[in-house]
């Protein structure tokens, strides 16, 4: 367990540049290598309780061998004061006996409060490294937010001053001329009309004044 959680650490930052390279989104990979590391930190911390209650257990009974030694001493020493010589044998066999369960077990539970000890430091370990990565994992999912926007602008940036764009705003350009000149030819055109027509009614004026003047010769005046 603990070696795939060394491993499941060192994969975080060993394969965020390749997560980058296959167009993967590195935030959510690491978001999963933080659950995959919640539930390993679960599965230690089971453990160790089951450690924790094996200890305990261990302890009790050597206190209760340790307990029977020294009642089987009192009552060897109980049964000499009675001038009991074979009960007092019995009593000391049997404290051979309780003498060298205490002593494996003693034994066993050294080794259980050992194994305790370790699994509790490697637990803290784990959980300080959990803690790293997590803050790691929040100041990685800021740069990348900041590196996509930043990629973003460079590219709205680049292609406002692309030749196609350019090229685009410069036609629209000579749309506006065209229109304006088109708009001043037909106003150029709407004068010269303008003129033409004045040309014509001085003309007809003129005619109307030598009708007159006809009309008057005709009359003698």
């Amino acid at each position: 367990m603990f070696q795939f959680f060394s491993r499941l650490k060192t994969i975080v930052s060993s394969e965020l540049n390749a997560m980058i390279d296959k167009a993967e989104d590195p935030v959510k990979m690491l978001e999963q290598y933080l659950r995959d590391m919640g539930k390993d930190i679960e599965e230690v911390e089971v453990a160790v309780a089951k450690q924790m209650a094996n200890e305990k257990m261990l302890k009790r009974k050597v206190n209760d061998a340790r307990a029977m030694v020294e009642k089987r001493q009192e009552q060897a020493e109980k049964a000499v004061e009675a001038d009991n010589d074979e009960l007092a044998r019995k009593a000391l066999e049997d404290k051979k006996q309780q003498e060298k369960a205490y002593e494996s077990l003693q034994a066993s539970w050294e080794r259980a409060d050992e194994d305790v000890k370790i699994l509790r430091e490697k637990l803290s370990e784990m959980k300080r490294e959990y803690q790293e990565m997590k803050l790691k994992k929040d100041s990685l999912k800021a740069r990348a937010e900041s590196a996509k926007t930043r990629t973003k602008m460079n590219r709205t940036m680049s292609s406002i001053g692309n030749d196609q764009s350019r090229q685009g705003f410069e036609r629209m350009e000579e749309k506006v001329l065209q229109y304006e000149a088109e708009a001043e030819t037909s106003e150029d055109l709407n004068e010269s009309a303008r003129s033409l027509d004045d040309e014509f009614k001085i003309l007809e004026t003129n005619d109307v004044d030598d009708e007159l003047a006809a009309l008057k010769k005709k009359l003698n005046k």
